[in-house]
């Protein structure tokens, strides 16, 4: 169990970036939902102990890690939003070498853990290939195979699925499903989807404070009955945003589709249909 308390972090120039975030975070895989600037990397960051909070504290399975930053480290796995790799290097070397610094240096062990991480992330073929060769996709996969050294009781992963295509955004999934059966996993992205399919519970964040947290089903049901859809013309749409709240709109055969949260029909036209975690985050970021 992770267990954060009444975070903050304000940077020097004047940006509040975590306020006041509480959570408490059990085993599996837990979704941090948020946009761009919502605070989230600033969060990760702060967790894996690569920046200091100005105040609150910071739990994991009863370790302070506050005061203990190396415990948690010992335990720790961690993906960045970007991350960088020697560019003739492959990735059987690069690994062996992130895993001497992550403990390893038992040589037969250390062998034993990089092939096995190798094949569970579906790099076997490719892995005596430079990374810096690997399309988007794999390069992700190898940055959860340097994660997984050392077998990490917490795993933090920061915008993994952004720019992958579908069929490589579906394996990376797949393989955090698989590790997220027994480590807590920390799944941070703007994209909702990824919450949806794979994650039993999360928070949403904006402006750095929690707006909401439990279960994705839960916060959808919240909804039930109360979203609306239609196609507008353009000048329609205008009318719609300034009297009703207006959850989304998008393009659908060259018209303007729009979802809106109200208790009963908002005008003639408009069918009710099932809420999804998109209607539940964009009603979020309208009262954020």
């Amino acid at each position: 169990m992770l267990s954060l308390k009444q975070l903050n972090k304000t940077y020097d120039n004047g940006v509040h970036a975590i306020d006041h975030i509480s959570l408490e975070i059990p085993t599996g895989l837990f979704g941090l939902l948020g946009p761009n600037g919502a605070g989230k990397s600033s969060l990760m960051r702060t967790i894996a102990t690569l920046q200091d909070a100005d105040s609150g504290t910071i739990h994991f399975n009863g370790v302070d890690v506050v005061a203990d930053k190396a415990a948690l480290r010992r335990q720790l796995g961690y993906l960045p939003q970007d991350f960088g790799v020697y560019p003739k290097v492959s990735a059987l070397e690069l690994l062996n070498h992130f895993a001497i610094l992550k403990g390893l240096t038992h040589r037969g062990e250390r062998k034993e853990a990089v092939e096995a991480l190798l094949q569970l992330t579906n790099l076997w073929e490719a892995r005596k290939r430079a990374v810096a060769s690997y399309s988007g996709g794999m390069r992700q996969r190898f940055g959860i195979a340097q994660a997984l050294l050392g077998a990490p009781k917490l795993v933090i992963v920061d915008e993994p699925t952004a720019g992958l295509d579908p069929d490589e955004r579906n394996r990376f999934l797949n393989l955090l499903a698989r590790i997220g059966e027994n480590v807590v996993v920390i799944l941070s992205t703007h994209i909702v989807e990824d919450v949806t399919d794979l994650c039993p519970r999360m928070a949403m964040i904006a402006k750095g404070r929690v707006l909401i947290e439990g279960a994705p089903q839960a916060a959808i049901a919240t909804l039930r009955d109360r979203v609306w859809r239609r196609s507008v013309s353009d000048g329609e749409l205008a009318e719609y945003q300034q009297r009703c709240t207006v959850l989304s709109s998008r393009l659908v055969g060259g018209r303007p589709q729009i979802n809106v949260y109200a208790d009963s029909q908002p005008d003639e036209g408009f069918r009710r249909v099932e809420p999804d975690l998109e209607d539940v985050y964009f009603l979020q970021l309208r009262a954020a």
